[in-house]
């Protein structure tokens, strides 16, 4: 009786794990997946600001070539005492005298040459926005990347999810047969027990592949930005784009890869930076001018009161004529630093290429496994269908049939690691050469 109520159990808990996982949530497909995460993604919103901000900065005004206009007011105010002696001996005595003096106008004030520096920082602001520009790009291109990585794996861990719910299936096929067997005492318990861990086996494989594809639901769910918990399901197809060329993925790279394009700009960056410390070597010229009213009032003085008002301009001129050897140190850092700027460029080509060359191996490791897999699983269904007639008919022993099992189940696994590895493979070199897509 004890018996008989653990089996009971054993098949409810399976039949609750199975029907749980099985609930048709709705389907989320890849492209709805991209045009949420392009919509919602805050790393991607982040871009964008930071991409506003560096367009925003591309202002003749921000680099110092415009003039500066200003306007001011200053008011001084004062209560005196005064003592005055005059010439002939008199004295006079003044208490709470009041003086006042209020200044207003607009001004300009203009650097209307500065050794070529305000153009220098035209082009710096220029190219600091084609790296926002770029660094936008990557971060939009790695987080579809992430998307459609995270897809193709819940895919993958989805059949892998149908291929454990088909050795269950077989487990517990497998169990009735050898208690069928005990009841008209053909087999042992020891076969009946052996036959119930082996579904149990079966059905806790099957719950922790459960947990580790809701996890993976999590972070999709996550990199679209919207609640956690929301339940979808994916397709069951991963195809893999099999017309890649080495060649032309390396050729793309050296225009489009989002890092030596980076490299490339910072080698820029480094040429501009020479000609603004260059430019302190040259002579400043700035103008002035603008219109001032002045009222003032002294009533302890002889004038009274005074207004005026009128135009003042000027010019100033300075330069650079000893600073302790610093300007020399400068431009000597700065050149070494052009040089730095062209090393790390050709480091990141081979950086790159290197990438390139080794995902390469693998997409193509990865398209021969499928090709290998998929004739493996067709084996190994094969056999395990023959060996579940042989152990019906109690042919083969119960290890021969679950050794069998383990087989289709490890070429079933080994088929959609493969498929998953090339279309990974597939993505990250798409995402190298900026040409992901959602097909």
């Amino acid at each position: 009786m004890k018996f008989s109520k653990i089996v009971c159990l054993l098949f409810l808990c399976t039949a609750f794990a199975v029907s749980t996982y099985a609930q048709q949530a709705p389907l989320l497909t890849l492209r709805d997946a991209v045009e949420i995460a392009l919509k919602n993604n805050y790393n991607i919103k982040l871009a964008q600001n930071n991409n506003t901000i560096a367009k925003n900065n591309v202002t003749p005004g921000n680099a110092g070539i415009l003039p500066q206009v200003s306007a001011s007011l200053t008011t001084n105010n004062s209560k005196q005492t005064i003592t005055q002696t005059r010439s002939d001996g008199t004295v006079n005595n003044l208490n709470g005298i009041r003086n006042s003096n209020v200044s207003y106008g607009p001004s300009l004030n203009w650097t209307i040459f500065d050794g070529f520096a305000m153009f220098a920082n035209y082009d710096q602001l220029k190219q600091l926005n084609q790296l926002s520009d770029v660094r936008m790009r990557d971060t939009i291109q790695s987080t579809i990347a992430n998307v459609i990585a995270t897809y193709y794996d819940l895919i993958n861990q989805n059949e892998q999810l149908k291929a454990l719910q088909g050795a269950i299936a077989i487990s517990r096929t497998q169990y009735r047969i050898a208690n069928d067997k005990f009841t008209v005492g053909r087999a042992s318990k020891l076969e009946v027990l052996n036959a119930q861990v082996n579904l149990n086996t079966d059905t806790a494989a099957f719950l922790t592949q459960v947990q580790q594809f809701k996890a993976n639901k999590i972070r999709m769910n996550q990199l679209l930005v919207r609640d956690l918990q929301t339940d979808f399901s994916v397709a069951d197809t991963i195809v893999v784009d099999q017309n890649l060329k080495l060649a032309d993925i390396i050729n793309s790279a050296q225009t489009q890869n989002p890092a030596i394009l980076s490299a490339e700009i910072n080698k820029r960056l480094a040429d501009i930076n020479l000609r603004q410390v260059k430019a302190t070597r040259y002579p400043t010229l700035s103008v002035g001018t603008g219109y001032t009213w002045t009222n003032s009032k002294t009533p302890a003085g002889f004038t009274r009161t005074q207004d005026a008002h009128g135009f003042n301009y000027g010019l100033t001129a300075s330069i650079n004529i000893f600073d302790g050897f610093n300007q020399w140190r400068k431009e000597r850092n700065a050149k070494l630093q052009i040089d730095n700027a062209g090393i790390d460029a050709k480091q990141t080509r081979l950086e790159v290429e290197a990438q390139i060359n080794n995902l390469y191996v693998s997409y193509l490791s990865g398209l021969d496994l499928v090709k290998l897999g998929q004739s493996n699983v067709e084996i190994a269904k094969r056999n395990l269908e023959i060996s579940l007639d042989k152990y019906k008919l109690g042919n083969i022993t119960p290890l021969e049939i679950r050794e069998a099992q383990r087989n289709y189940l490890d070429a079933q696994s080994k088929f959609f690691a493969a498929q998953y590895q090339s279309k990974q493979a597939e993505i990250t070199l798409k995402q190298i050469t900026n040409s992901i897509n959602i097909q």
